[in-house]
């Protein structure tokens, strides 16, 4: 039984080549993913334009403004796909500590612009002309290729208190505290929940992890009410029993989701999208596609990313080094993410949040970093694992190493 040739036994009919099956596997799956991506942004851009053309009319005069800026990030999103497919993903690995350490100066500036004055509000986003680029979005995915490479790189002794889980733990404080500082309290926490996921599957000692997790979340609880509106949204969440309670925009939501039924109301036939739900073509995209295509429409997207979240493990699984395999998890753990939370707020399983729903939501920075995530996957699942090794506990060895 070999490994280093690529057989690992053999049959009635000869030998049975695992690494090219685990090949074609992997390259299926990226080529499944970038459908899965294709139809997400093309309900992204029916549901945005029936969601917020009434929006539109009143703010800009002219109901097809979200409908053209959607299908402009759509199209430039896919091009970031098919750009980044094409792109080695290990110049990610060269570049993750400049990336993460660029964004990092980039969250301190606008705390800095804020501080004195420059940045009036939340402290998110720079300006790029008629677009803003939201840092933290940029800072996730940076912190997700040094998170990969150190993983990667720390394995031999990943478990170590002082030369392992310090260092990245302190990296992911760094970004989440900016973060949280801009306030961006969601983002901040979905950005650590990333973080502690990827050290468990790198193999940091669980018990580092839990003994972290007891003061922060009790910090991360006090930072939550904090805010008066932060404190709203958790008594509107927690008193949901008696409606009078719930909040505008929660009790909306509900109602849009009732409104569906079944097949739903049919496209642009949404009620709740006329001056009853905010940002019905955003945070609250998830309720239109409810109210418009049903229970039924609803459960397709939600096995479109549940498709995504298998596809992107097939990858991750047969990557050809410890580094694409981080990163693969990464994006593919971000996205579904984002895609939950935004769900389960859409339905009042959690408390209100502003997340969008990935690929669908209306705006351009998440959807721009989430295809180059894309292309990234779609790039791992093209390399094969030539000369791929695997040790005993499950490090890959070898190929790109």
């Amino acid at each position: 039984m070999t490994i280093g040739d690529g057989v690992y036994g053999t049959g009635s009919s000869g030998p049975v080549s695992f690494p090219r099956q685990t090949f074609e596997a992997k390259s299926i799956a990226g080529k499944l993913l970038l459908l899965i991506v294709v139809l997400l942004m093309c309900i992204g851009v029916v549901v945005v334009y029936s969601s917020g053309a009434g929006w539109a009319q009143r703010k800009f005069s002219n109901p097809e403004y979200f409908l053209w800026r959607q299908v402009i990030f759509a199209v430039l999103g896919l091009g970031t796909v098919l750009v980044f497919s094409s792109i080695d993903y290990l110049v990610f690995k060269k570049l993750s500590k400049f990336l993460l350490f660029f964004s990092i100066f980039l969250l301190a500036m606008l705390l800095f612009l804020k501080f004195i004055g420059v940045i009036k509000g939340a402290a998110r986003w720079i300006p790029l002309g008629p677009v803003s680029f939201q840092v933290s979005d940029f800072a996730k995915y940076a912190l997700i290729f040094h998170f990969a490479k150190l993983l990667t790189d720390k394995r031999d002794f990943i478990k170590d208190l002082n030369d392992s889980y310090y260092p990245l733990l302190t990296l992911l404080l760094a970004v989440v505290a900016l973060i949280a500082f801009a306030p961006n309290f969601s983002t901040a926490t979905l950005v650590a929940t990333i973080g502690f996921i990827l050290m468990f599957l790198g193999g940091v000692r669980l018990k580092y992890l839990l003994v972290t997790a007891i003061p922060l979340i009790p910090a991360a609880a006090l930072f939550a009410v904090a805010q008066p509106y932060r404190v709203a949204r958790l008594l509107s969440f927690f008193n949901r029993g008696d409606e009078l309670q719930l909040s505008y925009q929660v009790r909306q939501a509900l109602i849009g989701l009732g409104n569906g039924g079944l097949f739903g109301l049919g496209i642009g036939e949404s009620k709740q999208r006329e001056l009853f739900l905010p940002l019905s073509y955003n945070d609250f995209v998830f309720v239109i596609i409810g109210e418009e295509f049903g229970f039924i429409g609803a459960v397709a997207v939600i096995v479109l990313f549940a498709a995504f979240f298998i596809c992107g493990l097939i990858i991750a699984k047969n990557a050809p080094d410890g580094f694409a395999r981080f990163v693969a998890l990464g994006i593919t753990i971000t996205i579904v993410l984002y895609a939950l939370i935004n769900i389960a707020v859409a339905s009042n399983v959690l408390p209100t949040t502003g997340v969008p729903l990935p690929f669908i939501s209306y705006g351009g920075t998440a959807l721009l970093f989430n295809s180059l995530g894309v292309g990234i996957l779609i790039n791992i699942s093209r390399r094969r694992n030539s000369g791929t090794k695997r040790s005993p506990d499950g490090v890959l060895s070898g190929g790109g190493e």
